[in-house]
């Protein structure tokens, strides 16, 4: 059973679980279990997706109850007048906070995007970050004496596909767990150490406003309980 953090007659809001589908992928073909297909059969009927989440990322996803609705609220994503919020752990001491403008090149995979334009020009690719707190323990993590984390607030202005790993990267201190974009040692580091095997990512918060009743829409999760012990270790009991 998914968590359903909000329904009503036009929309669904529910918590996507850490290394679920959205959607059936050719991706990832072998994959029997999809969000769309068990929230379906959840609620007793069709959800049209308005925007993505990662696989390995977990949280706030909304899903429309029609298309005329997934129509506006499409609208307001490509306005950028919705609100995302992320929590994430990353690697090394990262700035107190930052602003990255940074294109990113449209990654296309060669069996599900084979027909796409393969010469697109990058994207523009805006993502604020806000360090919230900072782990440092005495264990030696590849060349380094020490292994050092920063628990940080990710608010994405643009949706471009798996901008917050990419921008991450570009900062050098990608997300733990992130396999394409993060640091091995450190990804073992946290499945040895920490006991967390999954990309620390989660969609926190998602502000929107209601496409029928225009009144503004705060839609909040909390964190899975692998994700919430490894934030706990920021904020040791004193």
């Amino acid at each position: 059973m998914l968590s359903i953090l909000y329904i009503d007659d036009y929309l669904v809001v529910v918590h996507k679980p850490a290394n679920m589908l959205v959607h059936k992928s050719m991706i990832d073909r072998h994959e029997t279990e999809f969000l769309m297909k068990i929230l379906r059969d959840q609620i007793g009927q069709y959800v049209y997706p308005v925007h993505r989440l990662d696989k390995p990322t977990s949280g706030v996803i909304l899903f429309a109850l029609s298309p005329d609705v997934a129509r506006l609220l499409a609208q307001q994503f490509e306005l950028h007048t919705i609100q995302k919020e992320y929590i994430a752990v990353l690697r090394g001491f990262a700035p107190e906070r930052i602003a990255i403008d940074y294109a990113l090149k449209e990654q296309l995979d060669p069996i599900a995007d084979k027909k796409a334009k393969q010469d697109k020009a990058p994207q523009e690719a805006q993502t604020d970050m806000l360090k919230l707190a900072e782990l440092s323990l005495p264990i030696a993590v590849g060349r380094y004496p020490g292994a050092r984390f920063s628990l940080v607030k990710l608010f994405p202005k643009t949706g471009r596909k798996h901008q917050l790993r990419r921008h991450m990267g570009h900062i050098s201190h990608p997300i733990i767990g992130d396999t394409n974009h993060g640091d091995g040692k450190q990804n073992q580091f946290a499945r040895d150490h920490l006991n967390f095997s999954k990309l620390a990512l989660c969609a926190t918060k998602l502000s929107f406003t209601h496409p029928s009743t225009q009144q503004p829409m705060i839609c909040e999760t909390a964190l899975e309980d692998d994700f919430q012990a490894l934030v706990d270790l920021f904020y040791p009991l004193s």
